[in-house]
C-alpha cells in the first residue's frame, strides 16, 4: 500500500494489524515500514512475590564509611 492511501485509511490499517495481518507500506514501489500487532507482554509483574522473605538491615541508611564514600566520589 502507498503512503497516500495509507494515510486515507490509517484506521482500516490499523484494525487490520490489530487482527494479526501485517500491513507494509511503500514509497515509490519500495517497502517503507510494517504496521503490525503489538505483542502482549509474556509475564505479569507480581507485586509482593517476596514479601516476608527479606529483611533490611536496621542501619541501611547510616552514612557510609569514609574510605568508600571516598571511592565513590573519586577521592
Amino acid at each position: 500500500m502507498n503512503i497516500y492511501d495509507a494515510k486515507t485509511r490509517l484506521s482500516q490499517l490499523v484494525d487490520k494489524a490489530a487482527s494479526g495481518e501485517d500491513v507494509v507500506v511503500c514509497r515509490n514501489g519500495k517497502p517503507l515500514v510494517r504496521i503490525t500487532r503489538l505483542q502482549e507482554p509474556k509475564r505479569r509483574i507480581k507485586f509482593g512475590l517476596l514479601k516476608g522473605k527479606l529483611t533490611v538491615p536496621t542501619d541501611f541508611d547510616a552514612p557510609l564509611p569514609d574510605d568508600v564514600l571516598a571511592g565513590f566520589e573519586g577521592r
